[in-house]
């Protein structure tokens, strides 16, 4: 709760990825609250766009959105019309 007072404060980008559901109006309330004072609210929603083969494929594709999102270069995912780019020893995208 201190970071995220500390980024608000600063004006930071902070980015709340929640999960839990189901929502109910106290969390709604929280989240516009939040959003509000400057949060960015990113759910964890997967896409099935890129073909995902593997339960990590779905995990890096989300990280992948939120790295994105906060600027962050990475090769976690496919984009769409790019060639892909993996770690030879591991096979795993890799996060530059």
């Amino acid at each position: 709760v201190r970071a995220a007072d500390v980024c608000l404060k600063e004006k930071r980008k902070l980015v709340l990825v929640v999960r839990e559901t189901p929502l109910h109006k106290g969390h709604l309330r929280l989240m516009a609250q939040a959003a509000d004072m400057g949060a960015h609210i990113l759910p964890p929603v997967p896409s099935f766009y890129h073909h995902p083969k593997t339960i990590q494929d779905i995990i890096d594709q989300t990280i992948g959105k939120i790295f994105d999102y906060m600027g962050i270069g990475h090769n976690l995912f496919q984009r769409w019309g790019e060639e892909e780019n993996k770690d030879e020893s591991s096979g795993r995208l890799k996060v530059c």
